[in-house]
């Protein structure tokens, strides 16, 4: 039995190991633009889930020694990662003084266009390209509204001086010339998303969801922080290390005591 109590010793500590990463990446893109922080969640896996329900007859009493052969150690649980999701909550807006950078205040993001398709993304540090139009910090196509079926390509805003404006609503004016509307959408179902890097986004594969516009607030001359909070990330990462080196002791007293099982067994004879 203390073969089965050290896996599951060794579950833990893999499982606060996958935390201490997950913490760890937040603490160090606290300081990103737009950056939205992840958290790591667990789940309990029964082993009892390996067996056929004909196979295990789990009997209606309370768990004892007895009814642990009974379950045929269908008792055994395990901590199992079921990944991370991503929180889209609002981060602070920082003033830059450059009227390329906006921020959204509320939800839904930018839509850009990458070599790999449109992207969604919240980081609004935007600059003109050498044709003059809207691009993002990797050269990006930053779109505009679009009507359906409307190729990416032609959502380019063409901008024919450095004299940009835009309006609490996303309308784009060089100078004092309306040009377009800033295409800024929303996902139905954040699960849906995945990060891709360069705070891009992209659905999932085999997610149907509605991208609808959405009327989140422009701020320009400012960029969005990122939601990491500093203090908690630290905290939590003290909570996770002590936790792991909870696990390391246990593994270490199962292991120790498997050991004199083992030298015990030719004295037992």
């Amino acid at each position: 039995m203390s073969n089965k109590g050290i896996y599951t010793a060794l579950s833990g500590a893999i499982a606060q190991t996958q935390r201490l990463d997950t913490i760890a990446n937040n603490i160090a893109n606290s300081n990103t633009t737009s950056f939205k922080k992840d958290n790591q969640t667990f789940r309990e896996y029964l082993t009892a889930y390996e067996k056929q329900p004909d196979v295990i007859q789990v009997p209606k009493i309370p768990a004892s020694i007895e009814s642990f052969y009974d379950m045929q150690g269908g008792d055994r649980s395990y901590v199992d990662s079921a990944g991370t999701y991503t929180s889209f909550a609002q981060g602070p807006l920082k003033s830059t003084g450059n009227n390329f950078d906006v921020a959204l205040e509320g939800q839904g993001f930018f839509e850009v266009l990458t070599p790999t398709g449109v992207r969604f993304t919240r980081s609004g540090s935007f600059r003109i390209d050498n044709q003059g139009r809207l691009v993002d910090q990797k050269g990006q196509l930053v779109l505009r509204q679009g009507q359906p079926g409307e190729n990416p390509q032609d959502r380019a805003i063409q901008l024919q001086s450095t004299r940009l404006t835009v309006s609490y609503d996303g309308n784009v004016f060089d100078g004092t010339r309306p040009v377009a509307k800033l295409s800024i959408v929303d996902v139905e179902n954040k699960d849906a998303l995945q990060k891709v890097g360069d705070s891009h986004y992209q659905l999932k594969p085999n997610y149907n969801v509605a991208i609808n516009p959405t009327a989140a607030k422009v701020h320009q001359g400012f960029l969005e922080g990122s939601n990491v909070n500093i203090i908690k990330e630290m905290t939590d990462m003290i909570s996770a290390s002590r936790t792991f080196e909870s696990t390391q002791k246990a593994i270490k007293a199962f292991d120790e005591l498997n050991a004199r099982l083992v030298n015990d067994v030719p004295k037992l004879r």
